[in-house]
């Protein structure tokens, strides 16, 4: 099955998408008015992230919650399932190579993940830019390379290079001048290119309040979209990092994580207007797959392997069953 049997808990009255142009060939004029654009090139994609972060910041009963995928399946599977946005995010695609989230991938395998997204989904796609992998300058090619990819938004950090997942040991932040720097760098790649959502990452909470605050409201300054304070201990942090910055604020959730667990329910009255779930189809990936490859050496021994799903499901899961239409259609 192709839809998710369980609805999406939170309904937006921003548009799903803008559909324009004729689909038999012929030429057509087309009129579109985008909202909330930012940026010397408009983008539908990111005038439509921007308006859906807006609407969940402004409404307490609204939340922009979703999990997070690694490759154009994933992707797919996300939208199949009713979510309103996907978000490649560096833990989830390190993981896609076999690999933590420790600086091992950079600018070009995020690229390439998020061409592949671009080709799968229709909805607006974020991605993980990490610390922008070098100097202002380089933060600056990753915005702009981000957006030619196809992203509607890109998050980028204040980590030391090797970054690492926020709720792991060993991370370190640089000082307030190189991180303000990185994210002017990428506010002018969106206001002189092509728009793309601006989000800031800060870890500097493991250095105390005071200073995680001085560097959210200088990214505010700047002209971000939104903020992410990582690491937020408990609710009532919550609570109070959302309303000293007025700004759209992002939260994350990871099982086990430095985070109190709270409901996306909790996390919107809260005043979040998005909460990210980085490991979720990370961890079900690795119980997934384990799980098959117990039940096939059992199997070995005694009869056919077990059917997980049918043929008809899996052709219909990864992409043939649209792909015969397609050969159908030009025969």
């Amino acid at each position: 099955m192709s839809a998710s049997s369980v609805p999406y808990p939170f309904q937006f009255d921003t548009p799903k998408g803008t559909t324009a142009g004729s689909h038999n060939g012929q030429t057509t004029d087309c009129t579109l008015t985008l909202k909330n654009v930012r940026g010397a090139i408009p983008s539908i994609q990111a005038s439509r992230l921007r308006s859906l972060m807006l609407e969940a910041h402004n409404d307490p009963t609204k939340i922009l919650a979703h999990a997070c995928t690694y490759d154009g399946l994933s992707s797919r599977l996300v939208e199949e399932a009713g979510f309103p946005m996907v978000f490649l995010a560096g833990y989830a695609v390190a993981s896609s190579y076999g690999l933590p989230d420790t600086g091992y991938i950079a600018m070009a395998e995020m690229c390439d993940k998020i061409r592949d997204a671009y080709r799968q989904v229709s909805l607006p796609i974020m991605a993980d830019g990490d610390t922008g992998y070098g100097s202002p300058m380089n933060v600056k090619r990753t915005v702009e390379s981000f957006a030619a990819a196809g992203a509607a938004g890109i998050m980028i950090e204040d980590q030391q290079w090797p970054k690492r997942c926020g709720h792991t040991k060993g991370k370190s932040v640089v000082s307030r001048g190189e991180a303000y720097a990185r994210i002017q760098a990428a506010c002018d790649a969106r206001n002189e290119g092509r728009d793309i959502f601006i989000l800031a990452r800060t870890d500097a909470l493991m250095h105390g309040w005071e200073e995680a605050m001085a560097r959210a409201q200088e990214f505010k300054r700047i002209g971000v979209d939104a903020v992410f304070v990582e690491a937020l201990p408990d609710r009532d942090a919550m609570k109070r990092c959302a309303e000293e910055l007025d700004i759209p604020v992002f939260a994350n959730i990871i099982e086990g994580g430095k985070t109190e667990n709270l409901s996306a329910k909790d996390l919107a009255a809260l005043g979040f207007c998005a909460v990210a779930y980085p490991w979720s189809l990370v961890a079900a990936h690795l119980q997934a797959v384990r799980s098959a490859l117990d039940g096939l050496k059992r199997s070995m021994l005694v009869g056919a392997p077990p059917m997980i799903l049918s043929y008809d499901e899996v052709c219909e899961g990864v992409g043939f069953n649209k792909y015969w239409v397609s050969v159908l259609c030009c025969v």
